[in-house]
C-alpha cells in the first residue's frame, strides 16, 4: 500500500465527524470515497458528491458489491446508530446499525485487500468506572450502544490477528460543532440545547444536571483522527481523543444560554431549562485522560467550550432552526422511557 495515494473509504461521510474527516483527507490529496445512508447525515455535508454513494451498511449484499468494486486500502468507519441513551429502547437498531453493519463492511473489505481500518468507537465502552477513563481499563459498558461498540472493537482485534490488516481504534467523546445533526431529540446535547433556543423554547436537563462530561470540539477531534491513521506508532492502539476539561450539564447549559442571549440576566424565565428524571443507566461521570494521544499524536485540545459553543451557535443560526425528528415508535416502550421522548417535549 502506498501511503501517498491509498484508496480510502469514509463511512458515515454525510454525518458529523465523518464529513469533517472526509474533507481533511480530500484536501490532503487522498483518493477518498464516501458512503452514508442519510439516516442521520445530510447531503449539505457532502463536499464531493461525485465520490459519494448512498449505501445502507445493513444491506449485506449491496455493501459486499460496493466493496468488491471499490477495493479500499483504508477505511475510516463512522457510520453508526450513536444513540447511547436511546439504545435501551431501540436495541435492534443499536445492534443492526453498529455491530451487524460493521461486520457487513469488514468481511468483504478483508476479502478485497483491506490494509487498515480506523474504527470510531465510543467512550461508552468504559461504563461507570473511575474517571478519568484510561485506555487500559477493561470495558464495562452500561448500555446496549456501549455493548455494540465493545463488540466492534473485539471483532476488529480478532479479525486483524487472523487476517493481518492493521487497525486503530479511536474513542472520541462528546464531540460537538458545525454539521452536527440538530434534528435529533435523542442525542447531541449541545445541539439539542441550541436548536431548542432557536425554536424559542426551553430545553431539558435529565436528573440534577451534575453529570460531568468533557465536550470536545470537532476541529480538535477530526485532525487527530486523521493523523492517527497515518502514524505507524498508532497501529493496534486504542486512543481516547477529546477535551480534558470536564464540566457539568448545568455549566454547559449556562454557557449555551449566555452565548445565545449575551448574559444570563437576558434569559427569559420561560426559557430557563427544566429538570426531568434521569435516563435509565446513564453514567454520571464520564470523561477521559489523553496520555496516549499526547504521546503518539502530540494531541492537545485547542478550542475551549465557550469558544466552541460560540462557533457552533454561529453555524446553527446560519442554517436556522431545524425540526426535531422523532421515531414513529420505539422498539421497546416502558414507563421508564423519558417523557421528553414519549411526549415530544424537545
Amino acid at each position: 500500500m502506498s501511503l501517498n495515494k491509498p484508496k480510502i473509504l469514509v463511512t458515515g461521510s454525510a454525518g458529523f465527524i465523518g464529513s469533517h474527516v472526509y474533507d481533511l483527507l480530500f484536501n490532503m490529496g487522498c483518493r477518498v470515497y464516501g458512503v452514508d445512508d442519510l439516516s442521520g447525515g445530510f447531503m449539505r455535508n457532502v463536499s464531493q458528491k461525485k465520490f459519494f454513494t448512498k449505501l445502507d451498511l445493513r444491506d449485506r449484499i449491496k455493501t459486499a458489491n460496493y466493496i468488491a468494486k471499490l477495493k479500499p486500502d483504508i477505511i475510516f468507519h463512522f457510520a453508526a446508530d450513536a444513540t447511547e441513551g436511546r439504545s435501551q429502547f431501540t436495541p435492534f437498531s443499536a445492534i443492526d446499525r453498529n455491530i451487524v453493519a460493521y461486520i457487513n463492511l469488514l468481511v468483504p473489505a478483508i476479502k478485497h485487500g483491506l490494509k487498515k481500518i480506523i474504527l470510531t468507537s465510543s467512550m461508552s465502552v468504559y461504563g461507570a468506572q473511575q474517571v478519568p477513563f484510561r485506555e487500559s481499563m477493561i470495558p464495562q459498558p452500561e448500555d446496549i450502544y456501549g455493548i455494540s461498540k465493545m463488540s466492534m472493537e473485539k471483532t476488529t482485534h480478532v479479525l486483524s490477528d487472523v487476517y493481518g490488516f492493521k487497525y486503530v481504534i479511536i474513542r472520541p467523546h462528546n464531540v460537538y460543532g458545525p454539521r452536527q445533526n440538530l434534528s435529533d431529540p435523542y442525542r447531541n446535547v449541545v445541539g439539542i440545547f441550541i436548536n431548542s433556543l432557536l425554536h424559542g423554547r426551553n430545553f431539558y436537563i435529565y436528573g440534577d444536571g451534575m453529570q460531568k462530561r468533557a465536550f470536545s470540539y470537532i476541529d480538535d477531534v477530526a485532525p487527530a483522527t486523521v493523523k492517527a491513521a497515518f502514524k505507524k506508532e498508532c497501529e493496534g492502539k486504542i486512543i481516547n481523543i477529546g477535551s480534558d476539561k470536564p464540566v457539568t450539564l448545568k455549566e454547559l447549559a449556562e454557557i449555551v444560554l449566555k452565548t445565545f442571549y449575551g448574559d444570563m440576566k437576558n434569559v427569559p424565565k420561560t426559557i430557563l431549562p427544566k429538570n426531568v428524571p434521569d435516563r435509565p443507566r446513564e453514567v454520571k461521570y464520564a470523561y477521559c485522560e489523553h496520555k496516549v494521544a499526547e504521546k503518539l499524536l502530540g494531541f492537545r485540545p485547542k478550542v475551549d467550550l465557550s469558544n466552541g459553543v460560540e462557533k457552533m451557535m454561529k453555524w446553527a443560526k446560519s442554517i436556522g432552526k431545524q425540526p426535531f425528528f422523532y421515531l414513529k415508535s420505539l422498539e421497546l416502550e416502558h414507563p421508564k422511557t423519558p417523557k421528553t421522548w414519549t411526549e415530544k417535549l424537545i
